[in-house]
């Protein structure tokens, strides 16, 4: 379920749940690492990375490394594109955005609050 296509928290709690795995974090952490915080990035080509140059030092075989990314991408965290006999991935910069404001209180919480948050998150 994409974040962009719900309003329902569960696809927040989906995107969460799939950087949960370490191996997961570290790939997701590298791709977001070729657009460091607080810059503006275009999502280009040189912020695309091939899927064995994101398995590099994670000491996990090619089939892992397929089902992290494909985790990755069903939760929308990122893109997948085939390429001939290269597969490029980069993050979903909207995703990220909307992630970010979640975890920094600018999601505004109208319509979340029953039942699903603490009562002092919903009173802001």
């Amino acid at each position: 379920m994409s974040i962009h296509q719900s309003n329902d928290l569960t696809a927040y709690a989906e995107a969460f749940k799939a950087l949960s795995n370490p191996n997961r974090l570290a790939i997701f952490l590298h791709l977001v690492s070729c657009c460091p915080p607080g810059t503006s990035c275009s999502f280009d080509e040189e912020m695309k990375k091939c899927v064995g140059d994101l398995g590099k030092g994670l000491n996990i075989g090619q089939s892992t490394l397929s089902h992290h990314i494909k985790e990755l991408r069903v939760a929308g965290l990122i893109h997948v594109e085939k390429k001939g006999k290269y597969t490029e991935c980069w993050v979903d910069g909207d995703t990220v955005t909307l992630l970010a404001d979640l975890l920094t209180g600018r999601l505004p919480l109208e319509g979340y609050c029953e039942d699903l948050l603490p009562r002092a998150a919903c009173e802001k």
